[in-house]
């Protein structure tokens, strides 16, 4: 069973992750992603869905021409899970 972070392990990922925000329906983590176009943004949708599938942990997202919205939360868990900050952090990586 996935284990849904508690309080202070909440606290220590939105202190690992600046630019995503908690959520509270669904329970999880949030961020907007803005592109110079729709092809930037579909290439970056790529890429997350290549990570995504590897590990088995699948975004709630949504894309509008050069913006993507990704909401992380494991329904396993109820909520936030360490999965989510796992691929939040994977994410995030992407833009290095």
């Amino acid at each position: 069973m996935i284990a849904r972070l508690n309080d202070a392990e909440r606290a220590q990922a939105l202190a690992d992750l600046p630019e995503w925000t908690m959520v509270a329906t669904p329970d999880g983590l949030s961020r907007r992603f803005t592109f110079a176009d729709f092809n930037a943004a579909f290439g970056f949708m790529t890429r997350v869905a290549i990570l995504a599938e590897k590990a088995d942990h699948h975004p709630e997202w949504s894309n509008v021409y050069n913006r993507v919205d990704i909401v992380l939360t494991t329904h396993d868990a109820g909520g936030l899970s360490q999965r989510d900050v796992a691929l939040a952090r994977a994410i995030d990586a992407l833009l290095d």
